[in-house]
């Protein structure tokens, strides 16, 4: 049986706890969408309430409105939001790229910067590159993502005016394709800077350790006592079974990435899924926010099943080991 149909199969059961999990949780905050706008509005009403909670499925019970959701669903929809006017699906596609892209970002900064890291501190173990790069580590460790960020706007916009403190574009600049994608980046630098900074300490202590534990193994041996060269020794024994671990907590940390962008996307007044969540909370947009859960809890899946397939590129023992089940 094919690897991805497998893993699919598991992921099933999953992604059914995620929607009755989901719908429960924000079916049990008080409030709505309409209570929401209507407080806003300040004049509406009785009448007017009860006609928009007639119009958007707010008036049934929580047993009428589940099977609306999983109708939805099943058409691949995800209902219309009471506040924008526009089906959800729609809402959230906007913003989805932007917080891609900062994710993707940050994965990448910190996966080289960390892995880096980490190859330097463990080949000069308990040396002074050791020390100063295990307390580098610690500091971004401990730091808030959003003091970091307030500090990369300080230091790299304000002072040295070297990238631009907020937004996602130059306003007004008409660009497209490859020109504005370039634009695009720069103004993603400094955010996925502060979001990767947490996510690199973490990789550089694991690669560290895991090195380390390789540089033990018998076979690194027999590759030295061959005359193999230390930087092929690294690069073809060491780092191909150190990053087991890594890819692992890599994949676990995705969630992680999507809290963090909240804040990041907040400092930076990027117009991503993590401003679109806060938003969606204090307007009480809960369809708006299943949706954003349910994307994201997809997104998780997905990658988690892209690593497992790592593992086996990885270690061919691994891939035999599927096999045989």
């Amino acid at each position: 049986m094919p690897f991805f149909f497998r893993a699919i199969v598991r992921a099933i059961p999953t992604a059914i706890g995620v929607i009755i999990l989901n719908f429960i949780l924000l079916q049990s905050v008080p409030g709505d969408a309409v209570d929401a706008l209507m407080a806003e509005a300040g004049s509406a009403t009785a009448e007017t309430t009860q006609l928009l909670r007639q119009q958007y499925g707010l008036d049934k019970s929580s047993l009428a409105q589940f099977g609306d959701y999983i109708a939805h669903l099943s058409q691949l929809s995800l209902g219309d939001s009471p506040r924008y006017g526009i089906p959800v699906l729609d809402v959230i596609t906007q913003r989805l790229p932007n917080t891609l892209l900062l994710m993707g970002l940050a994965l990448l900064i910190s996966l080289v910067a960390g892995v880096s890291l980490g190859v330097v501190m463990a080949l000069w173990a308990g040396k002074w590159p050791d020390r100063v790069l295990s307390s580098l580590a610690f500091i971004l460790y401990s730091t808030p993502g959003f003091w970091i960020g307030l500090m990369a706007i300080v230091l790299f916009a304000v002072k040295l005016e070297w990238l631009p403190a907020g937004g996602d574009g130059t306003i007004g600049a008409g660009l497209s394709g490859l020109d504005k994608f370039v634009d695009k980046l720069q103004y993603a630098i400094l955010p996925a800077l502060t979001l990767a900074s947490f996510f690199v300490a973490i990789y550089a202590r694991l690669t560290r350790a895991s090195v380390l534990e390789v540089l033990t193994q018998d076979y690194v041996r027999t590759a030295r006592a061959k005359g193999l060269s230390p930087w092929r020794i690294t690069w073809r024994h060491v780092l191909r079974n150190a990053l087991l671990p890594l890819t692992t907590v890599a994949g676990a940390h995705l969630g992680g990435l999507l809290g963090g962008a909240a804040v990041a996307e907040t400092v930076f007044g990027w117009p991503g899924i993590g401003r679109l969540t806060l938003e969606a909370v204090q307007a009480r947009e809960y369809k708006v926010l299943l949706g954003i859960l349910l994307m994201s809890s997809f997104i998780v899946i997905v990658a988690n099943i892209l690593v497992d397939w790592l593992h086996t590129r990885l270690d061919p023992r691994i891939a035999s080991r599927l096999r045989g089940r």
